[in-house]
């Protein structure tokens, strides 16, 4: 009898590379992929229709734990629309918090996709230092915001409040000796722009480190260059946005296209690829790790120079200070309107759009003139980059499924909102 070689295998639902629950049915000939075919709806969020009962302000918080790794990034695209249908200046000093804040993020999302790429493809020391990393970048999200992952701090309008003057200490315990403590929290004495700035400086060394281990090893080469190649036709007839179409060769990032916010102030490069693979878009995501450190030192040296107001003086759209609401009656007022009603926007749509860390994320709201969307619609990048899975895995082998799910950077709580 002639052997039978055609399988069709779940892949997952729990598979680490997925970062989230993604079902993955594949046709096999061996080993070698003919389809893939995505499942998803185990993880729905229902993000879309919360919103409609939510008001603008009450719907922000979610927003972080759609793409969990890109927090203050998916929070941007939602003020920026809502700001769009209020028609609000929002004061430059916000702006140049949102755009440095967006850049630490962009540096999170892109850590977190090295670590977890390099341990899917069994490389172990890349990913604890891309963690060692990422702990510090958490430490300037809580000093700004309480919360190390899920900020909620932009609001529209502006920012929550100001960067803080201090920053979190590390404290005594047992196990540490008080030289180690001494040099734990030598970078934490000034304020948070001193320790964005000390972090700034040491991490294009970092960035040095992950290439040592991993740009010319011969295994990290056999195991991505020529892997799920996207010509950039293809890229741009599949609707593919961020890197992964910059890895494909062509030159389209928001902020250097349509910029937003103070991006059009700012000095950086936009990478491209050559050959539109695996190792081409891990090229670009690691230069684009150092033009993100490239734009936050422009941010806090424009920062430390220049003081003022971080949020509208708009009080239909942002609380008083907490001074004015404790001695104003009408302050008061205010303050209680916004957080129990909530803003009323004016009818309209908008759609917003900003270059997130995985590609174009977008926010359409439409207002029928009430205090909740009536309708919200997200465009997910991931999304977009997910349906392609089984035209760029066709043909490989099996192993190779994992590098491909690793370079499109997903995360499910994105995709299946």
């Amino acid at each position: 009898m002639p052997e039978i070689r055609n399988y069709t295998l779940n892949f997952g639902p729990q598979h680490p590379a997925a970062h989230g629950v993604l079902r993955l049915v594949l046709e096999l000939d061996g080993e070698v992929i003919q389809r893939a075919d995505p499942h998803i709806g185990l993880l729905h969020r229902a993000t879309e229709k919360l919103a409609e009962t939510r008001t603008y302000l009450q719907t922000l918080p979610y927003l972080d734990r759609l793409d969990y790794v890109s927090m203050m990034c998916n929070e941007h695209a939602y003020v920026l629309a809502i700001e769009k249908l209020l028609g609000i200046e929002v004061p430059l000093r916000a702006q140049y918090i949102r755009v440095m804040f967006d850049e630490i993020t962009r540096i999170l999302n892109h850590l977190l996709f090295l670590g977890t790429q390099a341990l899917d493809l069994g490389a172990m020391t890349v990913f604890l230092y891309c963690f060692r990393e990422r702990e510090d970048l958490f430490d300037c999200y809580e000093a700004v915001s309480g919360a190390r992952m899920h900020a909620a701090y932009y609001r529209p309008g502006g920012v929550y409040r100001d960067l803080p003057d201090s920053m979190p200490h590390y404290e005594a315990q047992h196990t540490r000796s008080a030289g180690a403590l001494a040099e734990m929290n030598a970078n934490r004495q000034g304020t948070l722009l001193d320790f964005i700035e000390d972090f700034s400086a040491r991490f294009p060394k970092c960035v040095d480190d992950y290439e040592t281990l991993l740009t010319e090893n011969r295994i990290w080469k056999q195991r991505t260059v020529g892997i799920g190649v996207v010509s950039p036709e293809r890229a741009m007839a599949l609707g593919f946005s961020g890197v992964m179409l910059r890895g494909s060769g062509v030159e389209w990032d928001l902020r250097r296209k349509q910029p937003y916010e103070v991006y059009d102030r700012m000095e950086f490069d936009v990478p491209v690829g050559v050959n539109g693979d695996t190792y081409d878009r891990y090229l670009v995501r690691i230069e684009e790790m150092r033009q993100s450190n490239r734009i936050v030192r422009q941010c806090v040296n424009w920062l430390r120079a220049n003081p003022g107001a971080v949020i509208t003086d708009n009080h239909k759209v942002a609380p008083p200070s907490r001074a004015a609401m404790k001695s104003d009656m009408e302050q008061l007022i205010h303050h209680f309107k916004l957080f129990t009603e909530g803003m009323h926007v004016p009818e309209g749509e908008a759609y917003a759009a900003i270059e997130h860390p995985k590609g174009e994320f977008g926010v359409y709201l439409i207002s029928d003139g009430a205090n909740k969307p009536y309708r919200m619609k997200l465009r997910s990048p991931a999304f977009v980059h997910l349906s392609a899975m089984s035209e760029l895995s066709k043909g490989h082998m099996l192993a190779d499924a994992v590098a491909i799910i690793g370079t499109l950077d997903i995360v499910f709580g994105d995709i299946d909102r």
